[in-house]
């Protein structure tokens, strides 16, 4: 399980570093709100640990919003020394989905971080089961017969042009970056630095974007891309 830790005290990064990476978790560390963010929005993790006072510009309900506005669902637990009931309902209300308050319990804070991981396996293992077709517009795909049609008509892919198309489709709406493409679709979790990704977005616009009258897969300058229905 992969944590990103936006803390910009280094004593408290320190402990959480340490204590994470003893219970078994991958850690990345930010320490303010402008690497906060350029992390959160390069790679895939399964919980960000968002400290609610930060420098460099963006404090945490910031970025919190603005990951919320772009699509990143992602579990965002809030650490921070503002205890007061209405400061909590403000980090709900800006998209965390937990808020601890310093100074807090190493214990209580893996027992909240366990009970976010396990509420968002749930989430997937109840959607998963049923959902054997991805619809986007009027892109379709069947994920039993592999087909693949827009407006009606086949499209044929080869096997890692489904699999980036379907990662995309899970995704519609929603930036994906050219890191998350690497980690979910190549396995790669590294930078290669190779152009693999561009290669095969290219083909895949070739594919089902030519010819249209309205392009679906996006660009999204120094971001990444962007499948999806809306004009």
């Amino acid at each position: 399980m992969k944590i990103l830790i936006v803390e910009d005290n280094e004593r408290v990064a320190h402990f959480l570093k340490s204590g994470l990476l003893d219970a078994g978790y991958t850690i990345e560390h930010a320490a303010d709100g402008q690497n906060g963010m350029r992390l959160a929005t390069e790679a895939a993790y399964d919980v960000i640990i968002m400290d609610r006072m930060l420098p460099g510009g963006v404090d945490g309900l910031g970025i919190i919003e603005a990951l919320r506005g772009i699509g990143c669902k992602t579990p965002i637990l809030i650490l921070s020394a503002l205890s007061d009931v209405d400061e909590r309902i403000r980090g709900l209300k800006a998209g965390c989905d937990d808020y601890l308050v310093k100074p807090f319990a190493f214990e209580e804070l893996l027992a909240r971080l366990d009970a976010l991981l396990r509420r968002t396996q749930e989430q997937r293992d109840q959607a998963a089961p049923s959902q054997t077709r991805l619809t986007v517009g009027d892109l379709t795909m069947d994920l039993l017969s592999h087909q693949v049609k827009r407006g009606g008509q086949t499209i044929q892919l080869l096997p890692r042009e489904f699999k980036l198309l379907e990662y995309l489709m899970r995704h519609s709406e929603q930036i994906v970056t050219r890191t998350m493409l690497l980690e979910n679709v190549w396995d790669y979790h590294f930078d290669p630095q190779t152009n693999v990704v561009d290669v095969h977005i290219s083909k895949l616009r070739q594919k089902f974007d030519t010819g249209t009258a309205r392009s679906m897969l996006r660009t999204i300058r120094s971001a990444g891309y962007m499948l999806t229905a809306n004009d």
